[in-house]
């Protein structure tokens, strides 16, 4: 399927999906369901947006069996519609600028090691002894340091750093302006000065990472740092030194995993967290957007912290009775004491 224009014959095979519909009904783009023209593909993929089914001018919709009867025209039907537009998607994903071959302006140290069919493009810097595998791309000015492994088919976008000891997997994704193996914030205080400890140790990604543009994770001060097969890291997400991440887990924008919290394999951490160190986070847990973890988490389960929005003046008001809750407790404990003391008496 290299053409961006498919049969609904074509993407039920590929998708193996239950096809309602006109077999040879070609569609060349995807679109939401209430901007979709007669040639895009949609999907639904909760129960709220049915009633823009009706209204859809899209050529065919990817679907669950249950909206069915809210469509009328082409559907392609499976238990999982969000997933078959993840999949369907790259279809239609436009390819970026290929490259080919090693750009002159690159600059690779005699020691290293290129795969033949990897592509360096302009202003590309690759350290002492590093190795870069077959099919990698590396994209304009991104510097490799010393001593660094990149897998087979990974994909390191414009502008990213590996400084030296970075070993990252096969089929990897770096975005732009990533950062791997920067310093630990590692400082010994003495009478008010602050002693640098040296970072000794390195950063290893697993294989099918996806690491977002201006991520940050930091060496470690002598282990390494581990990223686990098959984690997604979103954008600006800052991972200290000795953190290591299970595999598949996944942690959105703007969280913030402070030195040597251990994260089990299949976590949900939502966007603007922060993660206390030394701590370690069960297997299957999942935490919601802007909470704090101060203490470990030895049970899979959904965890929040801090309040809900509120209307301002409310807030201010609760704001008041949180401050309160102290001496309330305190109260509360006296009448239960005396309580007790009454019905002993």
């Amino acid at each position: 399927m290299s053409s961006n224009e498919y049969t609904l014959k074509q993407l039920a095979e590929f998708l193996s999906a239950d096809l309602h519909g006109d077999d040879d009904f070609k569609v060349s783009a995807l679109a939401t369901l209430e901007k979709a023209r007669s040639s895009d593909l949609s999907f639904i993929a909760n129960s709220k947006y049915q009633k823009y089914l009706s209204d859809s001018q899209a050529g065919a919709v990817l679907m669950a069996p249950a909206d069915l009867e809210y469509f009328e025209g082409n559907a392609l039907v499976l238990d999982n519609p969000y997933l078959a537009y993840a999949r369907v998607s790259q279809l239609f994903a436009t390819p970026s600028d290929s490259l080919k071959g090693i750009a002159a302006s690159a600059n690779i140290a005699e020691s290293a090691k290129v795969a033949k069919t990897a592509s360096i493009a302009h202003g590309v810097v690759i350290g002492e002894r590093s190795v870069v595998g077959d099919g990698v791309v590396i994209e304009p000015n991104a510097v490799i340091g010393a001593d660094c492994i990149i897998g087979a088919e990974s994909v390191v976008k414009a502008n990213v750093t590996l400084y030296t000891d970075v070993h990252i997997g096969t089929n990897c994704l770096i975005h732009s302006g990533a950062v791997l193996g920067a310093d630990g914030f590692g400082f010994a205080n003495e009478k008010g000065d602050w002693v640098k400890i040296a970072q000794l140790g390195g950063v290893r990604v697993g294989n099918n990472v996806e690491v977002g543009a201006g991520t940050t994770i930091d060496r470690g001060a002598l282990e390494h740092t581990i990223i686990s097969d098959g984690v997604i890291l979103d954008n600006q997400i800052q991972i200290a030194h000795n953190v290591s991440i299970g595999e598949k887990s996944a942690i959105a924008g703007c969280t913030a995993v402070a030195g040597s919290t251990k994260i089990g394999a299949g976590c949900t951490i939502a966007g603007a967290c922060g993660i206390t160190g030394h701590l370690s986070i069960a297997d299957g847990s999942h935490i919601t957007a802007m909470s704090l973890v101060t203490k470990s988490i030895v049970e899979p389960g959904v965890y929040s912290s801090g309040t809900g929005m509120l209307p301002h003046k409310q807030w201010k008001k609760n704001v008041v009775r949180f401050r309160q809750l102290d001496d309330l407790a305190r109260r509360i404990k006296s009448v239960e004491d005396k309580i007790t003391e009454i019905k002993g008496s």
